[in-house]
């Protein structure tokens, strides 16, 4: 079993930045991928960013160029960048991690949420 616990979330006006965080319980090295979610009202729930174990990434075409995803084995952690917000990136935003474990069973593990609203 994993925890995860986003943070960073809040209200910002558009054009500015936040960085969200994801605090794993235990060790994230093996983890892949790692990636963020967000899910707006009335939508499904869509992959942001993902990063691989080995430090490879994947962006949304709608964040390119304006969000960053980061991860620090050392210290459980997943990071997101977000920079020059629109209103369309409100969304609750989710961590998510893939873990593969003893006989090569596969765990998706989510955290709760972190919302995250942009004002026009």
């Amino acid at each position: 079993q994993v925890q995860l616990v986003e943070s960073g979330g809040g209200l910002v006006q558009a054009g500015g930045s936040l960085r969200l965080s994801c605090a794993a319980s235990r060790s994230i090295f093996s983890m892949n991928p790692m990636g963020w979610f967000r899910q707006a009202p009335g939508k499904e729930r869509e992959l942001v960013a993902s990063i691989t174990s080995a430090g490879s990434t994947n962006y949304a075409d709608s964040v390119k160029g304006r969000f960053t995803i980061s991860r620090d084995n050392a210290k459980n952690s997943l990071y997101l960048q977000m920079n020059s917000l629109k209103p369309e990136d409100t969304a609750v935003y989710y961590c998510h991690a893939r873990s593969t474990e003893l006989w090569g069973r596969v765990y998706d593990y989510w955290g709760q949420g972190t919302q995250v609203t942009v004002s026009a």
